[in-house]
């Protein structure tokens, strides 16, 4: 199961990632900082309600290489939620992803340790993150309470209605924006597999 996670879209290369950071900082190459890496961490959190939300589900564009784009990253993962080379984040996305944030964080902070802890914050959330999505979509069942509602919460958003649950870590974004339902409240969408039909 753990080798199959790393198989796929951009697990090894964010292990990767976050491993030399960590050994950078062994070296005395970095100092990593715990207040911007959980900030960095809470940053990528907080973005992964509006970016699946406002990014992932929006509108199909009319240019036909946006649209191919947009159908690799997120519409093509509801027609085929169990493949799991859908499943991921393709390097493709990943490294301008890590750039623009990089020169974002090295930007505002103007201190390498600072950028460097706020940008291993937000791989060990993405992390995270691509764990939860793969266990969601996988015949396993998670040992934890919170595991197994959470794949029951993910999974609402992909056969009862996709305008609902946009979380999947954490329903956080759900209740504060007003897409979470209790499940037995909402109305079953006829579109959940083909996005925008």
């Amino acid at each position: 199961m753990v080798r199959e996670f790393f198989r796929h879209g951009s697990n090894a290369i964010l292990a990767g990632g976050a491993v030399s950071l960590v050994a950078a900082s062994a070296f005395g190459v970095l100092k990593q900082k715990p207040v911007p890496l959980a900030i960095g961490a809470l940053l990528f959190f907080q973005s992964e309600y509006t970016t699946h939300r406002y990014l992932l589900h929006a509108k199909p564009s009319k240019n036909a290489f946006i649209h191919g784009l947009q159908r690799r990253l997120h519409y093509d993962h509801h027609v085929e939620p169990a493949k799991l080379e859908l499943l991921f984040l393709p390097p493709w996305a990943l490294f301008p992803a890590m750039a623009l944030y990089t020169g974002l964080y090295a930007a505002i902070t103007r201190n390498k340790d600072a950028t460097a802890s706020l940008l291993l914050g937000n791989i060990l959330g993405l992390l995270y993150y691509e764990w939860v999505h793969y266990v969601a979509h996988i015949p396993f069942k998670p040992v934890t309470p919170y595991g197994r509602w959470i794949k029951k919460y993910h999974l609402w958003h992909h056969f009862k209605n996709e305008k609902l649950w946009f979380g999947v870590t954490n329903p956080s974004g759900d209740y504060v924006v007003g897409t979470y339902l209790d499940v037995a409240e909402a109305e079953k969408s006829g579109s959940t597999r083909v996005l925008f039909s």
